[in-house]
């Protein structure tokens, strides 16, 4: 795991946001945005959006006020969150209410005159005491009804009218009102809490009190667990034209206590939203966007009365015309003008603009002078497969489908809005870090989309030529099927795919997204942060998810190792160990270990012990810590290094991570090129540098097969183009023999990409460019014959760029070497700098590490001085002279 995340850091996250999010989730969590006992939002005059102009409070003649009840004869509870009880102007799903005066009704019926109101709806805010659970001598429930009473009349309500008659309504427990402290799965029928749902932003984009972690993530507040809640009951009047002159409460049951009442001129009950809808919105020119909402959930840019803004975000334009000639993860401009806006309303609601504006949401037209525009819903339910050419069958696939104005519609079983954030979210999305969404389908799904022109999106790899689609959908499409081909033969050549390093997903996520990415192998990595343990349970030493023996097909595999780490000494992957898990898995203290743990292990001693346990070890995000790891390569417990994309899809592999690689190369220590992404966010999708390893001809692929290719060093790394690469016929990993007089060799290769374009090919000599040439975008093939007088090792680089991008490092063999009698591997810079590792581990080690017990720090100092003093001991045979610093000095 590296420092390079997008968006919110881990070490960030737990400084401060995070800090909030380990509150304990309770009722302070389930009133959502911060809204708690005590909070502002909760205290007199609750408003949780704008007011409708349908509705008109009446004038309510109470017979106490909210403070008098303090010494009625109610519950404890309920007195004791008085404080909390909604007074004076307020506003509840966009229903406007006047809490003046309340009613208790207690034993005796109350009478209640007001103005003469014409209505078709009155709306009741009223609530309950709390009911103790009667219990008998065992202990068990006395009344079939259960502990709150499902369906008791609590009260009836008669409302008069001016011609003197009357309508009588029963008030019955989970119907019509609530208690005034509602338990959790206690739901109400046809009442709801005073505050409507809202949306919410996970805690690393607003963080804020009274909120966990995880329930931010949901991206939604249901606040019906309020420590005072009203419940706001919609009478529809039975006789509309005659004015209502007052009400008489007869309480039948225990107390409750009305509020406020107020008349509405709806069509329908108002509570009751329509499905999710979406508009675009333009800004004014001065207006910018911002994403923060209130605590009530609120926009500062547009909210709705008679139902709620779900989200608003910047549009996303992506290109409709070149849509299906463009390439694929570009991302889409992002509009500063036009927002997104999806919301769920009554059907007689109205946008409200800050400038005062109100447009009614049933009426939206289309234009390019109307401020809020209409999109066309998603109503149009289609199954999707996915299938490959060449067999017919469905495949697992990387989707992104959005309509004719940049919406992205996710699968019925997928995340509309993915978490892209560190250790937040486990689904299987990905989010180019652009805003491009994506999911990944196990070749068939269902999902929504609206009528006309619908844009997809079908990616599988680096074999497979990725597919831009416009489709046209109308009420009649039921199913849409889309092919994809294998256009390069690589896998059946006898190569298979990896990316050594992906966290946090489970072994069957990782399973499709690999499968959706191409990616034969995924090495699901357990690890210890600090006091958390991630994917441990997960880690059993022997499975291998997948395979044949555990009832996959074995084209894709997942196995769970480890990666162990040590935050200056470094990290090191162990991959695909059998046997117990390689503890501890951290060491001396933060970031990595928890505070106080020593370091009492070497990277070096876990790599000996992965290879006893049959494992391949990797230096991840290769070469940063810079450190002991190079004690372990140069003691040969190391099977690879790994070239790291992390969230940069356009980043090409690293001219630092290859420099350093080189150094090794170049002091004759072989160690094979590897690619992973240190996947740990959506943002990172599976394989975005992946390892390709050749298996022997006579080998069938299974995890053990590709572990000894990898170990054989015929590998590259690539962000997309495939590469064949040979001297004298010999492939990657080879050692060849020369004589003391040197000679020539040819040097073949081969080079083809359906993702990225190539553009030059380089001859890599120890560590310069000995060959260059230009080579066509898609598919090319050549040879070099070159001079070789002394021991060196060659290895094929590919460069290659999208059209709007750098040019890149996109693909790299790991080396050939050719050993030329006489002539030894030495480049005394290289090996100095080597060295220096080594030695500031000893340093640190001896200063700074927190100290183990003697015996483990002595064990581990002997190590490391028995390697640095084999690499010092040559660079004097050499000539080389070099400055010794502290532990190391020493005369001569």
């Amino acid at each position: 795991m590296s420092q390079r995340k997008a968006g919110l850091s881990r070490r960030h996250f737990v400084g401060t946001a995070g800090a909030i999010a380990l509150a304990r989730f309770d009722y302070a969590e389930t009133t959502g945005g911060g809204n708690r006992e005590g909070d502002d939002m909760e205290k007199p005059g609750v408003k949780d959006g704008p007011a409708s102009a349908l509705f008109a409070p009446i004038v309510l003649p109470g017979n106490t006020r909210l403070p008098e009840l303090a010494t009625a004869a109610l519950s404890a509870e309920l007195r004791a969150h008085l404080a909390s009880a909604p007074s004076g102007d307020c506003v509840g799903w966009g229903v406007p209410f006047s809490v003046g005066k309340v009613v208790l009704a207690d034993s005796e019926p109350v009478e209640l005159a007001w103005t003469p109101v014409t209505a078709p709806w009155l709306v009741f805010m009223h609530t309950a005491d709390i009911v103790s659970p009667e219990r008998n001598s065992d202990g068990f429930p006395t009344s079939p009804r259960g502990d709150h009473r499902l369906g008791e009349i609590l009260a009836e309500y008669l409302l008069k009218y001016e011609d003197g008659t009357e309508t009588r309504v029963s008030i019955r427990r989970q119907y019509q009102v609530g208690m005034v402290r509602q338990p959790w799965g206690i739901p109400c029928f046809e009442a709801v809490a005073h505050r409507k749902p809202c949306p919410t932003r996970t805690l690393s984009e607003q963080p804020r009190e009274g909120i966990g972690w995880g329930g931010s993530q949901t991206l939604v507040v249901q606040p019906d667990l309020l420590p005072w809640t009203n419940w706001l009951w919609a009478w529809c009047n039975p006789a509309p034209q005659k004015p209502v002159t007052g009400l008489r409460i007869e309480p039948k049951a225990g107390p409750i206590i009305l509020s406020a009442v107020t008349a509405g001129r709806v069509s329908s009950v108002p509570f009751r939203w329509g499905t999710r809808h979406k508009a675009i919105m333009r800004l004014p020119e001065n207006e910018k966007f911002e994403a923060k909402l209130s605590d009530f959930g609120l926009s500062r840019h547009v909210q709705l009365d008679l139902g709620q803004v779900i989200s608003t975000h910047p549009r996303m334009i992506y290109p409709e015309k070149d849509w299906s000639s463009t390439y694929v993860n570009k991302a889409p401009e992002i509009s500063t003008r036009q927002l997104l806006v999806e919301y769920a309303a009554h059907p007689e609601a109205c946008f409200h603009l800050p400038n005062g504006t109100k447009i009614p949401a049933a009426v939206l037209r289309k234009g390019t002078e109307e401020r809020i525009t209409p999109v066309e819903p998603a109503t149009q339910r289609v199954s999707l497969r996915v299938i490959e050419k060449e067999s017919g069958k469905p495949v697992a696939v990387r989707l992104h489908v959005h309509g004719p104005t940049g919406e992205y519609l996710s699968p019925a079983e997928r995340n509309r809005i993915p978490n892209a954030f560190w250790y937040e979210d486990w689904s299987v999305d990905y989010v180019n870090p652009g805003s491009h969404y994506c999911t990944y389908i196990p070749g068939e799904t269902t999902i929504d989309l609206p009528k006309g022109k619908v844009y997809l999106e079908i990616s599988k790899g680096f074999e497979i030529a990725p597919l831009r689609r416009v489709v046209e959908v109308d009420e009649s499409t039921s199913e849409l099927v889309l092919t994809l081909e294998r256009v390069l033969d690589w896998r059946r050549r006898g190569w298979v795919s990896a990316d050594t390093h992906v966290h946090f997903l489970s072994p069957p996520s990782a399973h499709l997204e690999g499968a959706g990415e191409g990616v034969n192998v995924v090495n699901l990595l357990a690890s210890q942060w600090g006091e958390l343990m991630t994917n441990v349970g997960d880690f059993d030493g022997r499975t291998t998810f997948g395979a044949r023996e555990t009832g996959g097909d074995g084209e894709y595999l997942v196995r769970v190792g480890t990666e162990n780490r040590q935050h200056v000494l470094g990290h090191i992957s162990l991959l695909g160990y059998s046997g117990r898990i390689i503890s501890p898995m951290t060491t001396g203290g933060p970031d990595e270990a928890a505070l106080g743990d020593p370091v009492d292990v070497l990277l070096t001693e876990w790599a000996r012990q992965c290879h006893k346990q049959g494992g391949l070890v990797v230096i991840p995000h290769f070469p940063r810590p810079r450190a002991e790891h190079a004690a372990a390569i140069l003691s040969g417990e190391v099977d690879g290094v790994e070239m790291t994309s992390w969230e940069n899809l356009f980043g090409g592999i690293s001219p630092y991570s290859l420099s350093d690689w080189y150094r090794y190369l170049n002091n004759g220590r072989f160690v094979a090129a590897v690619a992973g992404t240190d996947k740990m966010q959506a943002s990172t999708a599976v394989g975005t540098v992946r390892t390709y390893a050749r298996l022997p001809k006579d080998r069938e692929f299974d995890y053990e097969s590709w572990k000894n290719a990898v170990r054989s060093g015929d590998t590259f790394v690539t962000y997309g183009p495939l590469l064949e690469f040979s001297v004298e016929g010999r492939p990657p990993g080879s050692r060849i023999a020369v004589s003391s007089s040197g000679g020539t060799v040819d040097v073949g290769w081969r080079v083809a990409s359906v993702t990225v374009p190539m553009s030059r090919v380089e001859l890599i000599v120890n560590g310069t460019i000995r060959e260059s040439r230009r080579v066509d975008p898609r598919e090319d093939e050549g040879h070099w014959t070159i001079g070789i007088d002394k021991s060196s090792w060659l290895a094929l680089l590919v460069r290659g760029h999208y059209p709007d991008k750098p040019e890149i490092v996109a693909a790299h063999s790991s080396p050939v070497m050719m050993e030329v009698e006489g002539s030894e591997f030495f480049a005394a810079a290289d090996a100095l700098t080597i060295l220096e590792q080594v030695e500031g581990a000893l340093v640190y080690l001896d200063v700074l590490g927190t100290r183990a017990e003697t015996a483990a720090y002595k064990r581990m100092r002997l190590l490391l001085t028995g390697v640095y003093r084999d690499l010092h001991n040559r660079l004097h045979q050499h000539g080389h002279m070099h400055r010794h610093h502290g532990v190391t000095e020493h005369d001569g």
